[in-house]
C-alpha cells in the first residue's frame, strides 16, 4: 500500500508535465490505452489467459471503467491548472462522497458519527479551495467532480467484488477508458469541443504515456493486493501518504509549496476519511459476526 501511494502521484505529476504540450484528453487516453495493452501482454504469460480476460469484459465492468476514465480526465485537467498537492488533497473528499452515495444508492445505514466525519471532510475541502476568496479558482471544483466520479467507480466495484481476475479488471478498465476517451479524441480532431487539438507525441512523450499506463496498472494492483491481505482500517492511514508524496513531487519537480490553509484542510480530510474507513470496517465485522451467529443457530436447529 505504501509503495502504491508513492507511485500513483508520479503518474499524476507526469500528466501535469505532459499537459504543457499535449491535450489532457490525449494524455488520459494514453494512460488507459497502454494500461489495457500491458494487461493483455501479461495475460499471454500469466493469470487466467487471454480468452478468460476477454470473457470477463461485461457491461458492468465497462461502466466501472467509464467512471474511472471520466475521473481521470477531470483530475488530469485539474492538475494542469492547480498545484498537485491541492488537487490531490481535494480529491480525498472521495470517501465522504462514497459514504453519501452508499446511503442513497445502496441504502446502507450510516450512523451519526459517520455523518459527522463526512461533515469534517467537507469542511476540509472548503478550507483547501476557499470559495468566495481571491484564492479560489473554478478549476478547484474539478477534483471534486473527479472524486464524485471515482466514488461511483468504487460503488460499482463493491457490487462486482470477486467477479473478475486482477488482469481482467485491468483490461476491462483500460478498454472502457480507451473507447470513451478515444471517441472524444477522434471528435477533437475534426471539431473544437473545448478539449484541445490532438498532437502527434514525440518518442519521449510516448514513453511517458507508456510509463503512466504501467504505473496505473501496477498502482491499482498493489492496492487490491493490500486490501486482500490487510484490514481496511489498517490501510486507511497509509492511503494519505499519497498527499505527502504528491507534495514532495510538486515541490521538487514544479517548485510548488502548499499554503498553510491547505495543510489544515488536508488534516480535516484525512481525519474524516480515516474515521469513515474505521467505522465501515467495524460495521463489516459486526455483520460477519451476526451472519456467523445466524448460521450457527440454524445448524443447531
Amino acid at each position: 500500500m505504501l509503495l502504491a501511494m508513492m507511485l500513483l502521484p508520479v503518474m499524476d505529476g507526469t500528466a501535469k508535465f505532459l499537459s504543457a504540450a499535449l491535450p489532457v484528453v490525449q494524455i488520459s487516453f494514453g494512460r488507459f490505452f497502454f494500461q489495457s495493452l500491458i494487461a493483455l501482454f501479461l495475460g499471454l504469460f500469466t493469470g487466467p489467459g487471454l480468452t478468460q480476460i476477454f470473457r470477463e469484459v461485461t457491461r458492468s465492468q465497462l461502466l466501472r471503467g467509464v467512471f474511472l476514465a471520466v475521473s481521470s480526465l477531470l483530475f488530469f485537467t485539474a492538475v494542469k491548472y492547480l498545484p498537485l498537492a491541492d488537487a490531490i488533497a481535494t480529491f480525498f473528499v472521495q470517501p465522504m462522497i462514497l459514504t453519501v452515495l452508499s446511503a442513497i444508492v445502496l441504502k446502507e445505514v450510516v450512523g451519526i458519527r459517520r455523518w459527522l466525519a463526512v461533515s469534517l471532510g467537507l469542511l476540509g475541502v472548503l478550507i483547501v479551495i476557499q470559495p468566495g476568496t481571491s484564492v479560489f479558482s473554478p478549476y478547484s471544483l474539478l477534483p471534486l467532480a473527479a472524486a464524485t466520479s471515482f466514488a461511483c467507480y468504487l460503488l460499482v466495484t463493491r457490487r462486482l467484488a470477486g467477479s473478475a481476475s486482477l488482469l481482467g479488471i485491468q483490461f476491462s478498465t483500460g478498454l472502457a477508458g480507451t473507447l470513451i476517451l478515444g471517441s472524444l479524441l477522434q471528435v477533437s480532431c475534426f471539431q473544437d469541443i473545448g478539449l484541445g487539438q490532438p498532437v502527434w507525441p514525440t518518442a519521449w512523450q510516448t514513453l511517458l504515456l507508456v510509463v503512466m499506463g504501467a504505473i496505473s496498472g501496477l498502482g491499482h494492483l498493489l492496492v487490491v493486493l493490500a486490501f486482500n491481505r490487510a484490514p481496511a482500517s489498517l490501510l486507511a492511514p497509509i492511503n494519505y501518504i499519497e498527499i505527502i508524496s504528491a507534495t514532495l513531487f510538486g515541490y521538487f519537480v514544479f517548485g510548488e509549496v502548499p499554503a498553510a490553509s491547505v495543510w489544515v484542510g488536508m488534516a480535516f480530510l484525512a481525519a474524516g476519511g480515516i474515521y469513515i474507513t474505521h467505522r465501515e470496517h467495524k460495521h463489516a465485522k459486526q455483520l460477519e459476526k451476526q451472519a456467523a451467529a445466524a448460521e450457527g443457530s440454524q445448524g443447531i436447529a
